[in-house]
């Protein structure tokens, strides 16, 4: 079943999964992970990881900017200035307009803070920037960000790190539901079967960091989330048949040969 192109920001890719750079054990590691994982979008922590001095090693010499969208993120920032700011510094050093803004309000769990995010998107916004926001499961924090004019809007699973799967996919059918923009899953995703969820539930995209690079195996559940995000979309194409309390059989009882 040929599939329409993912389309972000006026750009257009063919995978639909995201995949960050942080936790790996070298840039090579890295590398390795993303390539395996067909992803075309590679988020990347300003404030943590080096793209910006070339005189030092450097995750562009790896990660070839003209193979991948670099989608520049602004994690570890706790204030909509820090965030801002980050995001200015990554357009000075060419990495595009595109930008993940994430503004955490709680250093324990990690927890956007909406206020801020809302007020940094107004923002970036207005400075051309096309923001994909991390933020809440909430539809309405979603609505609100969408209409401010963000190009995505990316609805947390379960906390960062945590690998808990989706906490409240009744939360998210909403935000899918009343979204003019794409919807992509940002946080929490553990396992294959929770990027299969997302996508069956209608989600247009996934992002995920931990789940691959602290995996044992890294490269193998890069492929597996691959395989899971296809198999979701797919899933969800195709149409789930209906949940039913009873059985009904799968052969019919009419006709039975006597």
């Amino acid at each position: 079943m040929q599939d329409t192109p993912f389309e972000l920001g006026g750009l257009k890719f063919q995978s639909r999964l995201i995949v960050g750079t942080g936790k790996y054990r070298d840039f090579a590691e890295t590398k390795a992970a993303v390539e395996a994982s067909g992803a075309e979008i590679v988020t990347v922590a300003v404030r943590r990881v080096n793209i910006t001095d070339r005189g030092k090693e450097n995750l562009l010499d790896y990660l070839d900017p003209k193979r991948y969208q670099i989608l520049p993120n602004t994690a570890g920032c706790f204030t909509a200035d820090e965030a801002v700011r980050t995001c200015r510094l990554a357009r000075e050093v060419g990495v595009g307009e595109l930008v993940k803004l994430e503004v955490i309000g709680d250093k324990r769990t990690l927890f956007p803070d909406v206020v801020a995010t809302i007020e940094a998107a107004r923002v970036l916004v207005k400075e051309g920037f096309k923001v994909m926001p991390y933020a809440t499961d909430d539809p309405v924090t979603c609505l609100r960000l969408q209409e401010i004019g963000c190009v995505a809007v990316m609805p947390l699973a379960a906390p960062i790190g945590s690998g808990l799967g989706i906490r409240n996919p009744f939360n998210l059918a909403i935000i899918i539901e009343q979204a003019k923009v794409p919807v992509i899953v940002d946080a929490g995703v553990g396992t294959a079967s929770d990027a299969a969820e997302a996508m069956e539930l209608g989600c247009d995209g996934v992002l995920m960091n931990t789940a691959i690079a602290g995996a044992k195996d890294p490269l193998a559940m890069a492929l597996a989330m691959k395989l899971a995000v296809e198999a979701g979309r797919l899933a969800y194409r195709a149409g789930r048949i209906e949940r039913k309390l009873y059985a009904t059989a799968s052969s019919p009882l009419t006709g039975l040969i006597g």
